[in-house]
């Protein structure tokens, strides 16, 4: 799926310290256009052959970027989402991991009505296998193929991907949301395009523990999709009231268990991993029946 990220990507780094220099390289190295960096007070000057500017507007106009990352430190990462934004940026990643939710209110607020997607924050990126990559997930694991991968953890992300291409099944794009309870770019959205691209034949959705998305995606696939999904929850043995990694996994209430939301995610229809290891083999069968 090249709706959000393809070849013709250009990127530009907002946060080059040591993480977003390493990840730079990654990603370039990949074969993504990195075409880009944004430092303030470093504009003019360049690391490794890619030009350095002050602000992300003139990355915008001297080196034509349309998608932006961010590593920017927490305290500052909100600013530099809505910075993007302002510039024109089309696609935002935003890697930062423990931005304050105040903050992230402040960005949603920001972008409603905007034409800018985030993707983020606390996420590992997006891949389209092949093509690019903007983020910190591993490229040799994917496969270019016809799967779409949607995850709140990075981590299950790339068990997903390295069963999937181990078992010959290719990945059109696989899109880390984040796993904090403010988010940019959710399940829904994703499947929709998901949904309504051509490149695509099926979905596997990783969810885990805490609030009500993955049981609204249930509802929406039930009603809306098209191809077959395949899921998996994290946290069936998650204490309530503790949080568990992620800032948005905790069940609050009562709410937002595993098991309720496996309940509704078999009652739409889907056929759900009972662990971790068993994500490929239950996406495949998905695609099977």
């Amino acid at each position: 799926m090249s709706i959000l990220l393809s070849s013709k990507s250009r990127v530009v780094t907002q946060g080059l310290g040591s993480v977003g220099k390493f990840h730079l390289k990654g990603c370039r190295d990949y074969g993504t256009q990195m075409v880009a960096a944004v430092r303030p007070g470093k504009g003019g000057t360049s690391w490794e052959g890619v030009p350095i500017y002050d602000t992300v507007s003139d990355a915008v106009k001297h080196a034509g970027a349309d998608v932006s990352v961010i590593y920017v430190p927490p305290p500052g990462a909100a600013d530099a989402i809505m910075e993007a934004s302002e510039a024109g940026i089309a696609l935002i990643v935003c890697i930062t991991e423990g931005i304050p939710a105040a903050d992230m209110v402040k960005v949603q607020r920001y972008l409603e009505g905007r034409p800018s997607r985030l993707i983020g924050p606390n996420c590992p990126g997006i891949i389209t296998p092949g093509q690019a990559k903007v983020g910190i997930m591993p490229g040799y694991i994917h496969k270019a193929g016809r799967v779409g991968v949607i995850s709140k953890s990075g981590t299950l992300t790339y068990e997903c991907v390295h069963q999937l291409t181990q078992l010959g099944v290719g990945q059109s794009s696989c899109i880390g949301i984040g796993g904090d309870p403010i988010i940019g770019t959710g399940f829904i959205d994703l499947l929709r395009l998901f949904n309504d691209d051509p490149d695509t034949d099926a979905v596997c959705m990783l969810g885990e523990i805490g609030g009500a998305a993955e049981i609204d995606a249930a509802a929406w696939i039930k009603a809306n999709m098209k191809k077959p999904v395949a899921a998996f929850i994290a946290g069936k043995t998650a204490p309530a009231g503790k949080r568990m990694g992620h800032a948005g996994a905790i069940i609050s209430g009562g709410k937002g268990t595993a098991a309720e939301k496996i309940a509704a995610l078999e009652a739409a229809g889907l056929k759900v991993a009972p662990s971790p290891a068993d994500i490929g083999s239950t996406l495949v069968a998905a695609m099977k029946g």
